[in-house]
């Protein structure tokens, strides 16, 4: 794209990539050791921002194995929010969890997420959670 964003679907960014893409974007991170390939290894799906080979958006797709995928981890660095990038990145794993065969994508996400969430088509539902 002309803003010099790669959009990659499936990329296997290194464990130290995504520790310090949660910790700028979020504040926090997994914690050191944490084995983020174990976990990609298992997802239908994730996707990648990168920006001069460097990682700056991901979002990872988990699934049951049949019909429903569960988008998680939404993250863009702070330098580059604002620009559409996790709209993107968002989009391209709705279609890529699609084209695997999920039917449903699912997504949690705090209050003031909501606008965005709808902007990426997702909408409101009732939903359960219990913290184990």
């Amino acid at each position: 794209m002309s803003d010099g964003v790669e959009i990659c679907i499936d990329p296997w960014p290194t464990d130290a990539e995504l520790a310090a893409l949660s910790s700028a974007a979020w504040g926090h991170h997994e914690g050191d050791g944490f084995d983020f390939q174990q976990v990609l290894g298992r997802s239908l799906c994730h996707v990648a921002a990168y920006s001069d080979d460097r990682l700056i958006g991901f979002v990872n797709v988990a699934w049951d194995g049949g019909m429903h995928a569960f988008l998680i981890d939404t993250m863009v660095h702070p330098e580059f929010q604002r620009r559409g990038i996790a709209t993107r990145i968002v989009r391209a794993a709705s279609q890529e969890a699609r084209r695997r065969g999920a039917e449903w994508l699912h997504v949690d996400y705090e209050p003031h997420l909501e606008d965005f969430y709808r902007g990426c088509g997702f909408r409101p539902t009732l939903a359960g959670l219990i913290r184990l």
